[in-house]
């Protein structure tokens, strides 16, 4: 339900090679991000500091080389994401950059910074209802999770489900904290009560 994400993987040798095999996680975490709408990533290198990697840019390198071919084949361009290296268990490139003794080639954003960096996105209020159904449940009618990207949705609002075409009315809205609220704007991550609509 994010906009961006952190893709943390291990720079250790042989970590990183298991997530990134043919069944890893890394791959896995990368579909699943860009297929539930996750607009841009930041690629957080971790374990820079283990005795097999000792901040070395050859691996750095070798890493992005690798991640930067599959993130594009996922469907993300070059501006959609990042890479920053960093020890999580040192601190070091999190808020306070690395020291230049440890890794003099690195002159890149801290995660902080990086994180600072990205754009807010714009969304269009008075556009097209869009809204991406993440869950479903049946509860004296049926409840829809996702959140807007695009319109704004009112109680009361007659709305289509797409692909089937099918004709629906909201019933009702709950926002995150779900409480409910009469309307929904883009960005927020909602549960609409459809009324007049069988399971589909």
């Amino acid at each position: 339900m994010a906009d961006f994400g952190g893709l943390v993987i291990s720079a250790r040798k042989g970590e990183y090679e298991a997530g990134f095999e043919k069944d890893g996680q890394t791959r896995e975490h990368v579909q699943l991000a860009k297929s539930l709408g996750v607009q841009k990533i930041i690629v957080v290198v971790n374990k820079m500091d283990d005795p097999s990697v000792k901040w070395s840019e050859l691996r750095y390198r070798e890493i992005i080389n690798n991640l930067t071919p599959f993130l594009q084949q996922s469907g993300y361009k070059k501006e959609d994401f990042t890479f920053v290296p960093i020890s999580g268990l040192t601190g070091e490139n999190l808020k306070e950059p690395v020291e230049k003794s440890a890794a003099p080639w690195y002159d890149g954003p801290t995660l902080i910074e990086a994180l600072d960096k990205l754009p807010i996105e714009k969304r269009n209020p008075t556009g097209p209802v869009r809204i991406p159904v993440l869950d479903k449940m049946k509860e004296q009618g049926m409840v829809a999770f996702g959140k807007i990207e695009s319109g704004t949705i009112n109680i009361g609002d007659k709305l289509m489900i797409m692909p089937s075409g099918n004709p629906t009315q909201v019933g009702g809205i709950l926002d995150h904290k779900n409480e409910a609220v009469k309307f929904a704007r883009p960005g927020e991550n909602i549960q609409v009560k459809l009324t007049g609509l069988e399971e589909h």
